[in-house]
């Protein structure tokens, strides 16, 4: 039976083979989820109150399908989304196809949140390459602070406690019944270079071993003496998700984060993710090192 044309229809697929979902259009969808759960509308009110199809609405809200921008409209009234936040949406629904996105563009968007922490909270799996820093994941509020206020002098006390919260609402991802799982590999350089102060890096190297024990978190750690190696180039995190959905490769740099969605780059970027695994440390021989690195402190 077809659908009858109204609020309810979403923009057609050109091709037979349904696509899978844009970082645009999974984080449309993200918002739409968010804002109809602080509304505190179920999917059925909403359905009734803007006659949107209900089977449509749940597949707008789980990235299976582009709304058309009446029908944006029609949620975002109900929602009472207004002025630059509904003109962030409406510009993220014109653009819902396109792959790759810079993470400057989202500064439009309500209380600046970040695509890719939105990602992040729904993948099952992130894989994350750093050089020069512990983890975000994995991180203690001191070292985090210290991390804020060493790469942006210029950082107000303001500023780095909503960043902090932020990355508290982060790690909570770690927590639950149904974790993400976290493979950090990190270069040794971010062990060894001190960050704040002896303190705060030996409770920082404390806190990572433990976390390294929990069974869906796994740090490998790359030593000096593996000479150059395929992360040289920069950190990176892959992100996998449930379902058809492609990963997502990230990478953030002084000019924002850049999110690469081609099938050539994840190929690219998971082929590194196993020389580096290769070439790191085991996990055994990883704690043996953290632990020498923190009695060094």
């Amino acid at each position: 039976m077809q659908e009858k044309p109204g609020l309810g229809m979403v923009a057609p697929l050109k091709r037979t083979r349904r696509q899978p979902p844009t970082v645009r259009l999974r984080r449309l969808a993200s918002e739409l989820r968010r804002l109809r759960e602080e509304a505190g509308l179920s999917q059925t009110e909403v359905a009734e109150k803007t006659d949107v199809n209900l089977a449509t609405l749940h597949r707008i809200e789980t990235a299976k399908a582009k709304p058309q921008l009446r029908t944006l409209n029609a949620l975002l009234d109900a929602y009472g989304v207004t002025g630059d936040r509904r003109a962030g949406l409406v510009a993220l629904q014109k653009e819902a196809k396109q792959r790759g996105w810079i993470h400057g563009f989202e500064v439009d968007l309500p209380d600046k949140y970040s695509a890719y922490i939105g990602l992040e909270a729904e993948a099952r799996e992130a894989i994350n390459y750093e050089s020069l820093f512990i983890p975000g994941l994995l991180q203690t509020e001191d070292y985090a602070r210290a991390v804020m206020r060493g790469v942006r002098p210029t950082i107000t006390d303001d500023e780095i406690e909503t960043r902090i919260a932020a990355r508290l609402h982060r790690q909570a991802l770690l927590e639950g019944e149904t974790p993400l799982r976290l493979w950090a590999v990190l270069d040794q350089a971010a062990l060894s270079r001190t960050v704040g102060d002896d303190a705060i890096m030996r409770d920082q190297l404390t806190h990572l071993a433990q976390q390294a024990q929990r069974p869906h978190i796994t740090v490998q750690v790359i030593p000096f003496s593996a000479g150059a190696h395929p992360g040289m180039p920069g950190s990176f995190i892959v992100l996998k998700f449930d379902g058809d959905g492609p990963d997502v490769i990230h990478i953030d740099s002084m000019a924002g984060g850049l999110f690469l969605e081609k099938e050539a780059d994840i190929r690219q970027y998971n082929d590194t993710c196993q020389h580096l695994r290769a070439m790191a440390l085991s996990p055994a021989d990883t704690a043996a090192l953290i632990a020498s690195l923190r009695e060094d402190r």
